[in-house]
Protein backbone atom coordinates (compact mmCIF):
# COMPACT_ATOMS: atom_id res chain seq x y z
CA UNK A 1 0.00 0.00 0.00
CA UNK A 2 1.29 3.20 -0.79
CA UNK A 3 2.24 5.39 2.13
CA UNK A 4 -0.53 8.40 1.13
CA UNK A 5 -3.28 5.60 1.32
CA UNK A 6 -2.54 4.44 4.56
CA UNK A 7 -2.15 7.65 6.29
CA UNK A 8 -4.87 8.70 4.75
CA UNK A 9 -7.04 5.67 5.91
CA UNK A 10 -5.36 5.99 9.21
CA UNK A 11 -6.40 9.84 9.60
CA UNK A 12 -10.16 8.50 8.84
CA UNK A 13 -9.63 5.65 11.48
CA UNK A 14 -8.93 7.82 14.23
CA UNK A 15 -11.16 10.40 13.14
CA UNK A 16 -13.83 7.91 13.28
CA UNK A 17 -13.13 6.59 16.59
CA UNK A 18 -12.99 10.17 17.90
CA UNK A 19 -16.19 10.63 17.25
CA UNK A 20 -15.33 13.57 15.24
CA UNK A 21 -18.12 13.23 12.43
CA UNK A 22 -21.07 15.24 12.73
CA UNK A 23 -24.62 13.62 12.61
CA UNK A 24 -24.86 14.90 8.97
CA UNK A 25 -21.86 12.61 7.80
CA UNK A 26 -23.24 10.23 10.53
CA UNK A 27 -26.61 10.14 8.37
CA UNK A 28 -25.01 9.74 5.31
CA UNK A 29 -22.72 6.81 6.71
CA UNK A 30 -25.33 5.04 8.72
CA UNK A 31 -28.86 5.71 7.73
CA UNK A 32 -29.04 6.75 4.29
CA UNK A 33 -28.15 3.31 2.84
CA UNK A 34 -31.48 2.50 3.86
CA UNK A 35 -33.81 5.48 4.44
CA UNK A 36 -31.92 7.23 1.29
CA UNK A 37 -30.41 10.26 1.33
CA UNK A 38 -33.83 12.49 1.12
CA UNK A 39 -35.24 9.91 3.54
CA UNK A 40 -38.24 8.59 1.50
CA UNK A 41 -36.75 5.23 2.25
CA UNK A 42 -38.17 2.09 0.49
CA UNK A 43 -41.64 1.47 -0.39
CA UNK A 44 -43.02 -1.51 1.27
CA UNK A 45 -39.29 -1.96 2.99
CA UNK A 46 -37.79 0.94 4.90
CA UNK A 47 -40.13 3.04 6.40
CA UNK A 48 -39.53 7.23 5.07
CA UNK A 49 -38.30 9.99 7.33
CA UNK A 50 -39.69 13.01 4.96
CA UNK A 51 -42.93 14.23 4.28
CA UNK A 52 -44.55 13.95 7.44
CA UNK A 53 -43.56 10.62 8.06
CA UNK A 54 -42.31 10.73 11.74
CA UNK A 55 -45.22 12.57 12.87
CA UNK A 56 -47.33 10.06 14.36
CA UNK A 57 -44.51 9.14 16.52
CA UNK A 58 -43.16 11.82 17.74
CA UNK A 59 -46.69 12.54 18.95
CA UNK A 60 -47.65 9.03 20.22
CA UNK A 61 -47.07 8.13 23.51
CA UNK A 62 -43.70 5.82 23.41
CA UNK A 63 -42.86 7.11 20.03
CA UNK A 64 -39.69 9.37 21.00
CA UNK A 65 -38.60 5.69 22.45
CA UNK A 66 -39.19 3.85 19.38
CA UNK A 67 -36.89 6.08 17.51
CA UNK A 68 -34.79 5.21 19.94
CA UNK A 69 -35.17 1.57 19.82
CA UNK A 70 -35.36 0.63 16.34
CA UNK A 71 -32.90 -1.74 15.26
CA UNK A 72 -30.40 0.40 12.65
CA UNK A 73 -30.81 3.28 15.41
CA UNK A 74 -30.38 0.94 18.55
CA UNK A 75 -27.03 -0.87 16.97
CA UNK A 76 -25.62 1.79 15.40
CA UNK A 77 -21.41 1.87 16.07
CA UNK A 78 -21.71 5.24 17.39
CA UNK A 79 -21.39 6.51 20.97
CA UNK A 80 -24.67 7.56 22.45
CA UNK A 81 -23.92 11.28 22.33
CA UNK A 82 -23.13 10.97 18.48
CA UNK A 83 -26.32 9.32 18.53
CA UNK A 84 -28.05 11.65 20.29
CA UNK A 85 -27.11 14.05 17.99
CA UNK A 86 -27.79 11.93 15.11
CA UNK A 87 -31.45 11.73 15.86
CA UNK A 88 -32.07 15.45 16.86
CA UNK A 89 -30.29 16.02 13.34
CA UNK A 90 -32.52 13.20 11.45
CA UNK A 91 -35.61 14.91 13.47
CA UNK A 92 -34.79 19.11 12.15
CA UNK A 93 -33.69 17.58 8.49
CA UNK A 94 -36.67 15.47 7.85
CA UNK A 95 -39.54 16.57 10.66
CA UNK A 96 -39.14 19.39 11.60
CA UNK A 97 -42.32 21.11 11.20
CA UNK A 98 -43.55 17.72 12.80
CA UNK A 99 -41.95 17.51 16.04
CA UNK A 100 -44.67 18.55 19.26
CA UNK A 101 -43.75 21.95 20.60
CA UNK A 102 -42.65 20.30 24.11
CA UNK A 103 -40.06 17.90 22.41
CA UNK A 104 -37.25 18.06 23.84
CA UNK A 105 -33.63 16.87 22.23
CA UNK A 106 -32.31 13.15 23.07
CA UNK A 107 -29.86 13.13 25.83
CA UNK A 108 -26.57 10.66 25.64
CA UNK A 109 -27.97 9.65 28.77
CA UNK A 110 -31.86 9.05 27.14
CA UNK A 111 -30.19 7.09 23.89
CA UNK A 112 -27.93 5.06 26.79
CA UNK A 113 -30.81 3.77 28.35
CA UNK A 114 -33.16 3.00 25.39
CA UNK A 115 -30.64 1.36 23.22
CA UNK A 116 -30.24 -0.84 25.46
CA UNK A 117 -33.12 -2.45 24.84
CA UNK A 118 -33.20 -2.49 21.14
CA UNK A 119 -36.41 -4.09 19.88
CA UNK A 120 -36.92 -7.42 17.94
CA UNK A 121 -40.37 -7.65 16.46
CA UNK A 122 -40.63 -3.91 14.92
CA UNK A 123 -43.56 -3.91 12.87
CA UNK A 124 -45.45 -4.92 16.01
CA UNK A 125 -44.39 -2.11 18.11
CA UNK A 126 -44.25 0.39 15.36
CA UNK A 127 -48.34 -0.95 15.12
CA UNK A 128 -48.65 -0.35 18.87
CA UNK A 129 -47.66 2.97 19.26
CA UNK A 130 -49.47 4.45 16.49
CA UNK A 131 -52.77 2.20 17.44
CA UNK A 132 -51.74 4.28 20.77
CA UNK A 133 -51.86 7.71 18.96
CA UNK A 134 -54.88 7.43 17.25
CA UNK A 135 -56.35 6.24 20.76
CA UNK A 136 -54.98 9.32 22.14
CA UNK A 137 -56.30 11.29 19.28
CA UNK A 138 -59.82 9.79 19.36
CA UNK A 139 -60.84 10.94 22.97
Amino acid sequence: MRPGIAVALAAASLARVAGAYGPETNYALHCQGCHLADGTGMPGRIPPLAGGALAPLLRAPGGRAFLARVPGVANAPLGDADLAALLDWTLDHFAAGDRPADFAPYTAEEIGRLRASPLVDVGAERRRVLDAAAAKVAR
